[in-house]
């Protein structure tokens, strides 16, 4: 098992919309964490549910509750607020993580607004491709993985030879090398498709697309300009 714990490669100025989006996805979750509600209530709430997007039909999770009092939101706002939920502490720690040691660089490389427009529609087609193959499912979809599968894409694109420090523990071998980033993304991926199948609860088909979207955009975004890198 790999978890990256930084890269080497230092940007030009100060990633508001990283920082920005790292501490709202924090906020929502302390909110879903102390809510008397629970956690689960804002999953089944503001999730998206692929059966609603498929059939246009909304799906009420709790027979026995009254719908006055649990009401889903329309389903292609749950598109959004999806992006914005998560189900546990390992989950939102692991994601804030990834967004934070790639997501700045390619704000830096983007811009803001750019960055803004490309993290969310990153996270619009990997939730859309977790439903066309998954197109019956009537469990919420939540977290900010499909985007941010979307920034390690396009990471991969920019800086491919980018250093990430990375901790690699395997049973009694444990080390902290640098690894280049092709490396390092090319195994997140290759990890991704070899779960497909596995269940667990997670939407490996979002992080596939998510990546795949990223790549997409960012040459999209990217025509006619270089990505700047400094290796040590």
């Amino acid at each position: 098992m790999f978890i990256p714990l930084k890269d080497d490669n230092p940007t030009r100025r100060f990633p508001y919309v990283t920082v920005f989006f790292i501490g709202l996805n924090i906020l929502i979750f302390l909110v879903q964490l102390f809510s008397p509600e629970g956690i689960y209530y804002y999953v089944y709430k503001m999730g998206a549910i692929p059966y609603e997007i498929t059939h246009f039909q909304s799906v009420h999770y709790f027979p026995w509750i009254s719908p006055d009092y649990f009401p889903r939101l329309s389903p292609p706002l749950t598109l959004v607020t999806s992006m914005f939920l998560h189900g546990g502490i390992f989950h939102l720690l692991f994601n804030m993580l990834y967004l934070w040691i790639f997501g700045n660089n390619v704000e830096d490389f983007l811009g803001p607004a750019r960055f803004i427009l490309f993290y969310l529609l990153s996270g619009l087609g990997a939730s859309f491709t977790h439903i066309i193959f998954n197109f019956n499912s009537q469990y919420p979809m939540v977290g900010a993985s499909g985007a941010i599968a979307g920034i390690l894409g396009a990471y991969l694109i920019l800086y491919p030879r980018a250093r990430v420090l990375t901790l690699i523990f395997l049973f009694f071998f444990i080390r902290i090398v640098p690894i280049p980033a092709a490396v390092v993304l090319g195994i997140w991926f290759l990890v991704q498709v070899l779960n497909i199948g596995m269940g667990g609860g997670v939407a490996w088909f979002a992080h596939i697309g998510g990546f795949l979207v990223g790549i997409l955009l960012i040459k999209i975004f990217t025509q006619g300009r270089k990505a700047k890198v400094w290796i040590h």
